[in-house]
């Protein structure tokens, strides 16, 4: 399965999206197992690309690529319309001063729920991957 989608940069977009596009990762059996694990981190990267990357400008898109199969697993790219960020420097959501905070733990669950993860075009896209049976 190979699908090339966007949404509109607001937050009441994501349930929608993330709901049709996990019934279709669902239905093509791309990892059965892994389903949580795959919804968790494409929320989070998508509310990542709507609320910072796209700073909810409703004028914004968020794409996204899915590619899945039983022998690749589930690929998902996010990218976002915005300026970009260095990953390096944001601020490690376990040191003592962070544990308060109210925002921060994004890509910490999506580094913790796939098996890759890493950003390209100057941070406005994340690529992460689910291996099968991951």
């Amino acid at each position: 399965m190979h699908l090339d989608l966007s949404m509109k940069s607001e937050i009441d977009a994501i349930s929608p999206f993330v709901d049709e596009l996990m019934l279709k990762i669902r239905e093509n059996h791309c990892d059965p197992g892994s389903e949580f694990a795959i919804e968790l981190a494409l929320r989070e990267a998508l509310a990542n690309a709507v609320l910072h990357g796209n700073r909810e400008d409703s004028g914004k898109k968020v794409h996204v690529r899915c590619e899945c199969n039983d022998k690749v697993g589930v690929s998902l790219v996010v990218r976002d319309e915005g300026p970009g960020f260095d990953p390096a420097a944001v601020p490690d959501p376990l040191a003592p001063e962070n544990l308060g905070a109210e925002h921060g733990r994004g890509i910490l669950l999506m580094k913790q729920f796939m098996d890759e993860i890493h950003y390209e075009r100057g941070g406005t896209e994340v690529h992460m991957r689910k291996r099968p049976g991951g």
